[in-house]
């Protein structure tokens, strides 16, 4: 090589690292390495990314800003990252500039082939058209209703029996996988009226279950690559891309033939359950969105999709991460179980326990369960579901504790890490405590500001399903709790498996033992009989 270029390449090379230095010291997250920028660090904490993004946090204040490549007209733009959990921040992302900060292209082009523009994968006018028609329907009462139906058939009929089998035979049951069975039931029941069972004796694989499980996995994929890498493996037709195709392709099918049948049904003077008794009989949110407006078969096909998606891994895996703490804080499951006790014994009556099981719970005894409710907050606290999110930057911008945001860059808000600040929710913020979340004397609960606590996002995209999905998890809970005592297995690790869902790794091994209730009803009677006023002597 001759000197001239020699002195060419040394030049360049001098400039570039002139230019990194001057990058990285304005970088105040973990540290960054010319060209490859972070990605050295994010590979090396691939298995405990969540705790690494907290304790960075910690370190910075709870904001930091780094960038995934370090190149020149890309490391300050497309490629910087600012993460954050300071509540200030959240609430100016969230709310106050809510329209500067789109889920943006990247996540839409993720998404887009399973999704499409659903309401979960759009911005602008076709968000707030599908808001605006789903949020009348989340307000309604027969929807509520329709979600207790669900629960509560899938919580008798099916997990109650596995679990009383495994008891009888001291067998260990993967509990994560049961409650992702359970909630898939209910998810499509709620979003299109049919039941997959996948909860049925012998837990049996459903084919429309094993593409949806196929496809959402497939989606993910594309996080962990390039995107012009995993376009290039979709144009050529190579490895999870394949997979995407096929299987996304098997769920149009079949939702394509129960958007069909159901037309039909709900056509007035078809001779099948139509007109007001068809609309009394189809109360899932698919039949909903029909009777509202005109909706091509493909939107609707993304309508229930959608909602499948959002409704079933999120309270699936918040229950897991609740049953292992539950199981891990004895006088947790103890106060738990006497609430349980004590709001049964007032509508059914103390005298006679066995009716406390006759029957599911009725609305007005799982409003009583105010403990509870405390207890699942406390699990999505510590444990959110989707423990990270992400936003695109539109314009440039300032966050309220300063830091400059440029357009075309990402905001990630670390849910995960907002829950375990101790700026914000004290020195025992890593503590399981529910007493955090109800009055001074625990008889209300008392909910937390919603960019402090953001497990169910918030501002305009707060999720819409909220209600329903404490009722669903206090329903599943309190069933199970009521006649089980869980224990995890011996041996079983648990341990966080990275996703954009906080599943556990190796599942959730929990053996099952009968709950014997007697010596809580002998507290209860003991405390009733203590509260009554004393008999006067006769003179």
């Amino acid at each position: 090589m001759e000197v001239g270029t020699w002195a060419v390449v040394a030049a360049a090379a001098a400039a570039y690292l002139a230019w990194f230095w001057r990058l990285s010291r304005g970088l105040s997250g973990p540290r960054v390495w010319p060209v490859l920028g972070s990605l050295p660090g994010l590979v090396q904490h691939a298995e405990d990314m969540h705790e690494w993004i907290v304790g960075n946090l910690r370190r910075t204040g709870g904001t930091y800003q780094t960038c995934i490549f370090a190149v020149p007209g890309v490391a300050r733009r497309g490629g910087l990252v600012t993460v954050t959990c300071d509540p200030r921040n959240l609430e100016h992302v969230l709310k106050a500039r809510f329209d500067n900060y789109p889920k943006g292209p990247f996540w839409h082009a993720v998404f887009r082939d399973l999704l499409g523009d659903g309401i979960f994968n759009s911005d602008g006018d076709t968000w707030v058209a599908q808001r605006k028609t789903a949020a009348l329907e989340f307000t309604t009462r027969t929807l509520r209703t329709a979600m207790s139906r669900w629960v509560s058939r899938s919580i008798h009929l099916r997990l109650l029996p596995i679990l009383e089998e495994a008891a009888s035979e001291k067998t260990h049951v993967d509990l994560q996988d049961l409650l992702l069975r359970l909630t898939f039931d209910n998810i499509c029941g709620l979003a299109f009226g049919k039941d997959p069972e996948t909860l049925a004796p012998g837990l049996p694989e459903n084919a429309f279950a094993s593409a949806f499980d196929r496809a959402t996995e497939a989606t993910l994929n594309r996080f962990i690559f390039p995107e012009c890498l995993w376009r290039c493996k979709k144009w050529l037709g190579l490895g999870m891309e394949t997979t995407l195709a096929r299987s996304v392709a098997h769920v149009d099918e079949y939702l394509a033939a129960v958007i069909k049948a159901r037309k039909l049904e709900l056509a007035p003077g078809s001779g099948g359950r139509c007109d007001v008794a068809g609309a009394a009989a189809h109360d899932d949110l698919l039949s909903r969105f029909m009777r509202k407006g005109s909706y091509s078969d493909e939107s609707l096909q993304h309508v229930a999709l959608n909602f499948i998606l959002a409704g079933r891994d999120t309270s699936s895996v918040a229950l897991s991460w609740f049953f292992w703490l539950v199981s891990t804080h004895p006088d947790v499951e103890r106060k738990i179980v006497r609430e349980l006790c004590a709001a049964l014994a007032v509508s059914r009556g103390s005298h006679d326990p066995a009716l406390w099981l006759a029957s599911p719970f009725t609305f007005e005894e799982l409003d009583r369960l105010v403990y509870l409710k405390a207890a699942l907050s406390e699990t999505l606290r510590l444990y959110p579901s989707v423990p990270e999110d992400s936003k695109h930057v539109v314009a440039d911008d300032y966050l309220p504790d300063g830091t400059f945001v440029p357009a075309g860059s990402s905001v990630t808000y670390s849910i995960y890490s907002a829950g375990r600040m101790k700026t914000v929710w004290g020195d025992d913020c890593l503590e399981f405590r529910p007493e955090r979340w109800l009055s001074a004397d625990g008889a209300r609960f008392e909910p937390h500001d919603s960019y402090r606590f953001v497990a169910f996002n918030a501002g305009p995209r707060i999720c819409l399903g909220k209600d329903l999905a404490y009722l669903q998890m206090k329903n599943i809970a309190g069933s199970v709790l009521l006649r089980h005592r869980l224990a995890v297995a011996p041996g079983h690790r648990v341990e966080q498996k990275m996703s954009l869902t906080l599943f556990m790794k190796h599942g959730l091994r929990m053996q099952v033992h009968p709950r014997d209730l007697a010596p809580v009803i002998d507290e209860l009677r003991g405390a009733d009989a203590a509260a009554r006023p004393a008999t006067a002597p006769c003179a």
